[in-house]
């Protein structure tokens, strides 16, 4: 009997120090994930707790501190001189991140699915663009707009974005569309569908994960552009970014009011990360293995 006792304390102790062991690594990698989401969020306080402080309190000196007199004054003279920005960034990033998607989905069915000769080469193109600097086509883009006569306006700057995000857009939805097994598309030709009506038919219904992924990078593109914003449109057509850029003094910088404008400018993707972020994983992913 005490044999036997003796034996299950043997056994009991090796089982007892790995779960000790598990509790001590669970304990560890909690600790890392906090101390990491603190060192994140320590930007995210300097911009709350300056943008609270009155012009006399806000300086870098002073921009770990609390604001000793808390006032929204900031916050108001940020949006006045923001909101029109704002707008403006919405009637770009929406409109043309759901354009790419669309242009995208359909290049990456075609180019995944609907094989025909040289379309290799084709997407090989495709990805070439993705490799042209900004900077280099500026001049004729400009030049291209003007003929257009759609120069300084939303929609050349809409349609820049467009023509510079297709690459991406395509190659995205082309490593998602090969994880759609080949015998769906056979299947709808056996019955008789076209290729447009199987693209909406088979093809749409499954896309969500690859056209959040997409959209969440078409929009913070689009809504972060400077560049293309500065040459591309005028005072009335500025987006948050170029008014963000803007909002400076002449004699002192008014740090509270830009931290603001920061924070108000940021709040639009935040959000499309939020309604959008459980799908981009799965998106991004899709394809890694195929294709």
């Amino acid at each position: 009997m005490s044999t036997t006792v003796a034996q299950v304390g043997r056994h009991e102790a090796p089982v007892e120090r790995s779960r000790v062991r598990g509790r001590v690594a669970l304990t560890v990698r909690y600790a890392l994930l906090i101390l990491f989401v603190l060192v994140f969020l320590i930007p995210v306080y300097v911009l709350l707790a300056t943008s609270f402080k009155p012009l006399t309190e806000a300086d870098p000196s002073q921009a770990w501190n609390l604001p000793q007199i808390w006032t929204f004054e900031a916050w108001r003279v940020a949006w006045e001189k923001l909101s029109p920005g704002l707008w403006n960034s919405v009637l770009l990033a929406v409109p043309g991140s759901l354009i790419s998607a669309m242009l995208g989905s359909m290049n990456g069915y075609v180019l995944s699915k609907w094989r025909f000769p040289g379309a290799d080469l084709v997407f090989t193109l495709f990805l070439f663009g993705m490799f042209i600097p900004y900077q280099g086509v500026m001049i004729p883009l400009v030049q291209l707009m003007v003929n257009l006569d759609i120069y300084g306006d939303i929609p050349g700057l809409i349609l820049a974005h467009v023509v510079y995000g297709i690459p991406i857009c395509t190659l995205i939805f082309r490593n998602y569309y090969v994880t759609i097994p080949d015998e769906l598309i056979e299947a709808s030709r056996v019955d008789g569908a076209t290729m447009l009506r199987t693209y909406r038919s088979v093809i749409l219904p499954v896309s969500g994960p690859a056209f959040a992924v997409v959209i969440i990078w078409q929009f913070t593109s689009l809504w972060n552009d400077f560049l293309f914003a500065v040459f591309l449109t005028g005072p009335q057509s500025w987006p948050a970014t170029v008014l963000l850029n803007n909002i400076a003094g002449a004699q002192a910088t008014p740090y509270s009011q830009q931290m603001a404008a920061a924070i108000l400018a940021s709040v639009p993707t935040m959000i499309v990360y939020v309604l959008l972020g459980r799908f981009f994983m799965r998106g991004l992913m899709a394809g890694a293995l195929k294709g």
